[in-house]
């Protein structure tokens, strides 16, 4: 990775066949290197989620407390997607990147010595201004080192996203028992977070020092193709009614993400293990990302957005239903995880960037992470407070079921003829 940024000007924008070779593999290096933070973010996503019961515990939350901290990071995306597009535009995304790893790092740590409900929120929503900063900036490069597959590389981004869950299902666990046993059962979940804390800054050095500024700050593979189709502006049909989908789908992936295992352990009395397990299926689910891009990339994206959001909309009726057996769980959780992250979220986001000209995908990235965060933020507060006046399966049938089915009709009304091309 220390080539140097090949010469387009002498070979008319493409490298030569060698060059070429070489710096394709450099570049899929650089990325995977990112990709790996971007785990990291998206694994301490579910810590709140999967450690929700023990932090209640310690601290005398109420269960709407619990549910409100497991989601509201997310606000802290909302905030920072707009900003973090701005940043972009007036430095470069490796210094945004770096500066939103050490962000989301030091708000991990400190959120292990946050005493009470006040403190641990503000705590969340800096570091979800962190995770904002690296997302932007992934959406960013995606869309524009990898042009002529824009979203099955956002697609391949997601992958992330549902590693992510997985390593939160399986290290997560592993992680508590080791600290169980040397410091105790009510303190174990401090030195899980800020296990993620350590392993943040870690990245962010990597990062500094591996990753090239040709590869990250890449403009001209972009500009190859026609800028054309696309507004020239957020003040678009397109973009407008994806804004709506997207707030409903964060309400609805969050309201999930942030209370299943909780409702599980604390309402159904699962092990923790067997419940934390549940985030890993809908992880495998999210591995398919990359095959969810590549449907965007081929069908039209009302088509594809339409069919996933019915998809969701059916498996969010059922997923909160307090009879059903572990494996019917783990097999909704997948699909979950299949129809929502791999398929809806990912093509909401290439729909995003479509929506606006090749050459603002930063805003188009931007508006996505603004959108579909601002709604996260409020999912687990939401369906827990609906579930407090009445029951979670009826919760989950208006806010996992219904705002789908809205979203889907919605679409209808998407033009893809005027997305860019």
């Amino acid at each position: 990775m220390s080539q140097p940024a090949p010469s387009n000007q002498q070979t008319g924008g493409q490298p030569a066949s060698s060059e070429q070779s070489g710096t394709h593999v450099a570049a899929l290096t650089m990325f995977g290197l990112l990709l790996v933070a971007y785990i990291l973010m998206s694994a301490d996503r579910y810590l709140m989620s999967a450690l929700g019961v023990a932090i209640q515990k310690t601290l005398a939350f109420s269960d709407q407390q619990r549910g409100t901290l497991a989601t509201i990071f997310t606000l802290g995306l909302g905030i920072g997607g707009i900003p973090s597009g701005w940043l972009i535009a007036k430095s470069s995304r490796k210094t945004v990147m770096i500066a939103g790893i050490l962000i989301f790092s030091a708000a991990t740590y400190f959120l292990t010595v946050a005493g009470d409900f006040y403190s641990m929120f503000a705590t969340l929503v800096v570091q979800g201004f962190g995770m904002a900063m690296l997302a932007t900036s992934m959406f960013a490069l995606a869309g524009s080192y990898f042009s002529k597959s824009r979203v099955a590389a956002l697609g391949a981004v997601n992958v992330c996203f549902g590693l992510g869950a997985v390593v939160a299902g399986k290290i997560n666990p592993m992680l508590l028992s080791h600290y169980e046993a040397s410091i105790g059962k009510e303190l174990s979940w401090q030195p899980t977070i800020q296990s993620y804390a350590i392993f943040g800054v870690v990245l962010a050095v990597l990062i500094a020092l591996a990753v090239r500024p040709w590869f990250s700050e890449t403009r001209a593979i972009a500009k190859q193709s026609a800028d054309v189709g696309g507004a020239d502006s957020v003040k678009n049909r397109n973009t407008a009614l994806l804004t709506v989908m997207s707030v409903f789908y964060g309400l609805t992936v969050y309201g999930f993400i942030g209370t299943y295992v909780s409702y599980l352990i604390h309402d159904l009395h699962y092990e923790r293990p067997v419940a934390i397990d549940m985030l890993a299926w809908f992880g495998y689910g999210s591995l398919l990302s990359i095959f969810g891009g590549m449907l965007g990339d081929r069908l039209s994206p009302k088509l594809v957005i339409i069919g996933a959001s019915l998809g969701v909309a059916i498996l969010g009726y059922y997923v909160y239903l307090p009879d059903l057996s572990v494996d019917t769980r783990r097999a909704l959780s997948f699909a979950f995880g299949t129809f929502g992250p791999a398929v809806l979220y990912t093509n909401l986001a290439g729909a995003h960037i479509k929506s606006m000209r090749r050459s603002l995908s930063r805003l188009g990235s931007s508006m996505f992470v603004t959108t579909l965060y601002a709604g996260g933020a409020c999912g687990g507060f939401l369906i827990s407070y609906l579930a407090g006046q009445s029951s979670w399966e009826h919760a989950a049938r208006i806010q996992l079921s219904l705002l789908p089915l809205i979203g889907a009709v919605l679409a209808l009304g998407l033009r893809p003829a005027d997305m860019s091309k």
